[in-house]
Parts: structure tokens; C-alpha cells; sequence
């Protein structure tokens, strides 16, 4: 499965696009990203006063003209970006209903090695948090290209289990970064979904920059099913046989205040909410997100 990650229409929708973050990020090499550190690099920040020692090249001799006065220009850095993918794994995320093309965590997982594959191809460093009821798997971010493959090798040798995904590992890794990055959260999000909402807000809280990829099969958003059922269950849920036309209604309800819960809740930490359906191919899922931040980005 590893190898069929990353596929070549995921690689033609992103090859083209950057990632370029929107909040300020850390490094300790030059790369795409401003940082918050000034030093005399590509884009202008402000002036100061000449100190001695200060390389002449760097004078504004238009303010000189202007002021009598000595000024050097300042600059802001560019940096590399830091990233963590954060996968859930736990066994919800096996479903694959009929009309969807993989299933939610093959989504998932491809989601991850395209984006880890555009980090590779900007120079930014990319790793990988796999959790279902705890931390299965950890990769520290880097650009070095075997990290790429360590991440999709993670990804699909991974076995799907565990009762309920937890969202204390965002709590834990907001702990554990110190520099300020990039968080992917690519999951079904069926936890509790104000501890999960309170992790996001850790994370945002120490500065990283956020987006949330929902991922969620085209059965599980309209309900399709209409003869008598058997549900299997899953992460540690018993087998349901119903008469699923009874139960529809008190499921939409429920869904509806549940997506409005999720979204509206990532919405208010200033988090990116990406909801993404298994039955989208994750190359334009991902073409359609990143398009949106280049847009965004533009309009600042």
C-alpha cells in the first residue's frame, strides 16, 4: 500500500502549488517561510539606526538624502517549515463505503504523502504522529528525503485498531514543539470533540498554524441505506441490525449538529476546517485546499 500513496495524479495537482505558511514560522535554515527573526535577507522589514559595524551596503542613502541621518535597512528572514502530520488510525477509519474510491484512513494517508511530497520538493521538513487510542508511531520532522519514505512506509504498514482516537496527543505534541510549525490533523474527528476542540486551541496557543482535514465517507453524509441492516461495529461497538429507515432522521439531526460543532468550533480557534469526502480523489482535495491558501495569501 505504501507505494500507491502517493499517486501521480496527486503529484501533478500539487506539483505546482506551494504551502507557503501563513503565520510566521521558525527554522534553522533558509527556506520559503518568513520568520520572525530579522537578519538581511530577502524582504524588507524596517529601518534603524546605524550602528557601528553595520556593512555600508546596507544604508538607505535616499533616507540620507531625506534626513541627514544614517539608517540600515532590515530585513525579514526566510525559514524552513516545520511540519507534523497528524494521522488518526484508529479502526473507524477502515470504513469504505460503496461509492467512495479509498477508504477513509487510505484517504488519510495519502493526504499526508502528498503533502509531506510538496514539502520534500520546497525544502521543509516533514513528520508524522499516528494515534487511534494512543501514540502508535512518531517521526520527528525532517527534509531529508528517506523521511519521506519512513512517513509513507508508517502509513501503510499501519494496523487500524484502538476503541476511539484521542485528541490528547494535540495537547501533547503543542508540549512537545517547541517551534512554532504546521499541524495537519487528518481525521474522522469521531471523539470528543470539546477535548479535541481545547488541543487545537494548545496548538494554536503556542503559534503553530493549523489545518484540519476531515475525513468522512459519502455514507456516512447521507445516510444511503434503506433495507433491513446489519451495522458492524467498530472500535469496541457491538453489531446493530436494524431497520435503517427509522433511525435516518434522528441521524441527520444528529450529524448535522455534529459537522456544525466541528466546524464552526476549528473556525473560532483560527484554524483551516477542510472537510474531505473519500468519494474526491485526495489529489483534488488537496489541489483545491492549497489553492485556497494561495488566494488567501495573495489577498494580505
Amino acid at each position: 500500500m505504501a507505494s500507491d500513496l502517493l499517486s501521480a495524479e496527486v503529484r501533478e495537482r500539487i506539483a505546482r502549488l506551494d504551502l507557503a505558511a501563513q503565520t510566521l514560522v521558525e527554522g534553522p535554515i533558509s527556506g520559503l517561510h518568513k520568520s520572525p527573526f530579522q537578519g538581511f535577507s530577502v524582504e524588507f522589514a524596517q529601518h534603524r539606526e546605524y550602528a557601528f559595524g553595520d556593512e555600508l551596503k546596507h544604508i538607505d542613502w535616499k533616507v540620507f538624502a531625506r534626513s541627514d541621518r544614517y539608517y540600515v535597512k532590515q530585513y525579514e528572514e526566510e525559514t524552513n517549515l516545520g511540519a507534523t502530520f497528524v494521522v488518526d488510525a484508529s479502526e473507524s477509519m477502515a470504513y469504505q463505503g460503496e461509492r467512495a474510491l479509498l477508504s477513509k484512513y487510505e484517504c488519510a494517508a495519502s493526504l499526508a504523502v502528498g503533502l509531506g511530497f510538496l514539502l520534500q520538493r520546497q525544502q521543509d521538513a516533514a513528520g508524522l504522529m499516528l494515534f487511534d487510542d494512543q501514540v502508535r508511531e512518531r517521526i520527528p520532522p525532517s527534509a531529508h528525503p528517506a523521511t519521506l519514505r519512513q512517513i509513507a512506509r508508517t502509513l501503510g504498514e499501519a494496523q487500524l485498531r484502538g476503541e476511539h482516537g484521542t485528541p490528547d496527543v494535540l495537547q501533547r505534541l503543542a508540549e512537545e514543539r517547541k517551534r512554532r510549525g504546521f499541524i495537519a490533523v487528518i481525521s474522522d474527528l469521531l471523539f470528543p470533540v470539546e477535548s479535541f476542540l481545547e488541543g487545537l486551541g494548545y496548538l494554536r496557543h503556542r503559534g503553530h498554524e493549523v489545518v484540519v482535514f476531515h475525513v468522512l465517507d459519502p455514507d456516512e453524509l447521507d445516510f444511503p441505506f434503506d433495507e433491513t441492516t446489519r451495522f458492524e461495529g467498530l472500535e469496541g461497538l457491538p453489531d446493530l441490525l436494524t431497520e435503517p429507515r427509522s433511525l435516518r432522521r434522528g441521524y441527520m439531526e444528529q450529524l448535522a449538529g455534529f459537522l456544525e460543532q466541528v466546524e464552526s468550533g476549528v473556525t473560532r480557534t483560527r484554524a483551516d476546517y477542510v472537510r474531505v469526502e473519500t468519494s474526491v480523489h485526495p489529489g483534488q482535495t488537496l489541489a483545491r485546499y492549497l489553492n485556497q491558501r494561495r488566494v488567501r495569501r495573495h489577498r494580505k
